[in-house]
C-alpha cells in the first residue's frame, strides 16, 4: 500500500523524518519543533502532531503485512496509558522470541476488549499453539471464549493456555520501550490520537527488533519504505 501525500506543502522525506522522530524517540512536540527548525524546516508542534496521527496508522498497516514470520508461542499483557487524565490499557502481544505480534488501545479492560484483541491479533497472525497470559480473569475469559469458537470450526483448533511467570517477563519488559517513548506526552488528549501515535511507536520499536526483511537499511530507511 502506497501512501498518499498529495497535497501537502512538505517533501515526502521531510514528513516521514518528524514522524519516525517523534516515534522513536522521547521528545515533545514543541521540542521537535525546534529540532526540525535546527535542519531549516519551520513548521509548527500542532502540524507536527497532525502529521503523526494522520500517517502512524497506515505506516502501522503496512507494517502488519511486511514483517516478517513469527512463531506460534505469544506472550499477552495489556500496559495502562494515561488519556484525559484516565487510564486506558494498550493491550500487546509479542511471540516467545520478542517479535511484536500485534497492539490494540481500549477504554476498558474487560473480557470483551480481551477477546477483541485475541481476534485481530489471530487475524493478523494467525492461530498460535500457545498463549502465555498474566492472572487476568478478563484475560482467560476472553481467551476460552477465542477457544470455542476455535473448537466448532473447520480447523478444530484449540489454544493451549499457560500462566507461567517467568514465560511471561519478556511482555512486561517489552512494554518498556513504549512507556519511554509516551513519558514526555505527559498522557494524550484524546484517544484518538493516543491510539494512532502508539501504532507509530510500535512500529518503531519493530525495527529496533529487525522485524523487516531490509533490516539492515538505517531505521529511518526502513521507516520510510513502509510508506513507500
Amino acid at each position: 500500500m502506497t501512501i498518499d501525500f498529495k497535497g501537502c506543502h512538505y517533501l515526502k522525506d521531510v514528513i516521514l523524518y518528524a514522524v519516525f522522530f517523534y516515534v522513536r524517540y522521547a521528545v515533545s512536540y514543541r521540542d521537535l519543533e525546534e529540532i526540525m527548525a535546527e535542519r531549516g524546516v519551520q513548521v509548527d508542534h500542532a502540524t507536527l502532531n497532525r502529521w503523526v496521527v494522520k500517517y502512524s496508522p497506515e505506516i502501522a498497516k503496512t507494517a502488519q503485512q511486511k514483517k516478517l514470520p513469527t512463531v506460534g508461542s505469544w506472550r499477552m499483557d495489556e500496559t495502562c496509558i494515561k488519556v484525559r487524565g484516565k487510564w486506558t490499557y494498550l493491550y500487546r502481544a509479542v511471540d516467545k522470541y520478542g517479535k511484536t505480534l500485534d497492539f490494540m488501545l481500549s477504554e476498558r479492560r474487560d473480557k470483551a476488549a480481551a477477546r477483541l484483541f485475541f481476534r485481530r491479533a489471530i487475524e493478523a497472525n494467525g492461530v498460535p499453539a500457545r498463549i502465555v497470559i498474566d492472572k487476568s480473569g478478563a484475560n482467560l475469559a476472553g481467551l476460552l471464549r477465542i477457544n470455542v469458537g476455535l473448537k466448532f470450526s473447520r480447523a478444530n483448533q484449540q489454544i493451549e493456555i499457560l500462566r507461567v511467570k517467568y514465560l511471561y517477563n519478556i511482555i512486561e519488559q517489552d512494554h518498556r520501550f513504549i512507556k519511554r517513548i509516551t513519558r514526555p506526552t505527559l498522557g494524550f488528549k484524546a484517544f484518538h490520537s493516543a491510539a494512532t501515535t502508539l501504532a507509530g511507536i510500535e512500529v518503531a520499536h519493530m525495527i529496533r527488533k529487525q522485524q523487516f526483511q531490509n533490516n539492515h537499511a538505517s531505521p529511518f530507511k526502513q521507516f520510510a519504505s513502509l510508506a513507500a
